[in-house]
Formats: structure tokens, sequence, C-alpha cells
């Protein structure tokens, strides 16, 4: 069967995801890209040290992600910080991990952090694992959040979309957050990911990261002992039940 030539002609709209995927296909750039997705700055000796690759490797490869625009670079003096160019990249890292076959675990350092991981740690810059599902349940079942379908605010359309209710306004506001001032942010109020590790539905978007933060800022959640994780504390688990119905053992 012949395919018509015009099929094959990228639309002038369209994206030249190629060039994206080859930077990502690399081992090495891949685990530079997973080791740089806490959203933390990391020095080129760590990141090599992490991808179990030479300074001089690492340096190569860190030049091919900066010119590709996967990664950005922080200069301190006479140091260099790398960490991902955004959120968009950090979604497109966790959306690649749905469709591709785990690493195996070999040692039991690393079943305690393939288990960590699944129970709580960020997803860039918002919660995830079982703890990141349950409180987008607890938002849902609490009428503080409703989804919606169709065509956001933006154009694009998604069926992963929440808007905050009226009692949701409130509680959130309660709670610490400037929802008119998340509203204003140029990235997507209040999305989902599906989560890697559960399957399932987490928020995501500017809403999330704010949720986020200020449940750090209240000392809800803590950063774990291993790379992602965090720790969701015992006034975390009261705080949770009592704002959000979230049920954490």
């Amino acid at each position: 069967m012949t395919v018509p030539a015009e099929t094959l002609t990228p639309l002038p709209w369209d994206a030249d995801i190629a060039s994206a995927a080859a930077l990502i296909a690399d081992s090495t750039r891949a685990a530079i890209l997973r080791a740089l997705l806490p959203d933390r700055p990391l020095a080129a000796g760590e990141l090599a040290r992490l991808a179990g690759v030479s300074a001089a490797t690492a340096s190569f490869h860190l030049a091919k992600l900066l010119e590709g625009g996967l990664i950005t670079v922080i200069r301190q003096g006479r140091h260099r910080y790398y960490r991902l160019a955004g959120h968009e990249v950090a979604a497109a890292l966790e959306a690649l991990r749905l469709i591709s076959p785990g690493l195996p675990v070999r040692s039991l350092r690393q079943s305690r952090e393939a288990a960590a991981l699944a129970e709580a740690r960020t997803c860039y810059d918002h919660l995830a694992g079982r703890a990141g599902v349950e409180v987008l349940d607890g938002l849902l079942r609490q009428g503080l959040l409703e989804e919606k379908s169709g065509r956001t605010d933006r154009g694009d359309t998604s069926s992963h979309r929440f808007e905050v209710t009226g009692a949701g306004a409130k509680e959130l506001s309660s709670f610490g957050l400037n929802l008119l001032q998340l509203r204003r942010s140029r990235r997507q109020f209040a999305g989902a990911c599906i989560d890697w590790t559960q399957r399932r539905r987490h928020l995501n978007g500017a809403l999330a990261a704010a949720i986020t933060s200020r449940m750090f800022e209240l000392g809800w959640i803590e950063r774990g002992q291993r790379r992602r994780s965090v720790r969701v504390t015992p006034v975390g688990i009261e705080g949770l039940a009592s704002t959000f119905g979230v049920d954490l053992p």
C-alpha cells in the first residue's frame, strides 16, 4: 500500500518530537534527566556520579541537553548547577514511564527506594505516589474540586481538568493559598497526571504545586532519605484528614 506523500509531510503547527526523543533516548542523558526530576539543581560532578559516568562524559551530555532545551544552567560564582527546563519536561518524562519497562531491582536498597517512591514522592514540584493520588481523591470527595471537560481557558482540550468549587475556594484560602494569583500563572491551573506507580490520577498544575509547597511549609511532608521521596509526617496525616478528608495510615 502506497502512503500519499502529503500525509508524511509535517503540518506547520505540528511539533518535531523526534529531536527531543533522540536526546532522551541516550541512556546517560536519560539518567541525568531522571536525577533532575526532583526539581533540585545539581552540579555536573553529582550528575556524573548518579549517571555512573566520568566528568568529561557528563559534560558532553549536559551540553547536548542544554542545546536541546531540556535543561537549564544556573551559575553561582565559579559553580554551575543544572535543572530541568520546566514542568513540561518533567511531565514528558513521567509520561514515558507509563510505557517503559521498569528497571530491575537488584538490591534491598533499591527495593526500599522503589517502595518509598510509590508511597509518596515529588513529581517535579507536586505530590505524587499513593499520597498524591489520595489527595486528589479527597479533594473530589469533599467537594473542594470538581472535574471539568471540554475546552480550557487556554484553548486546549483535556479529559483531566479540575475547577475549585465555592467550598473549595474557602478551604484552600484558609489553607494559605492565593487562588487569584495561581490563576494568573502561565501554566495549567489544575489538571492530572496518570501516576506511574499507582496507575491512577494525581493532581498537577499550578494548584498542585502550591498545595505541595504549602505542605512543606506546614511540616505536613518532608524530604525523604531517598531521592524524590517524601514522608508524610504525623502532623501531616492529621492535617490531611481534617482539611482534605485524606485517610493515610
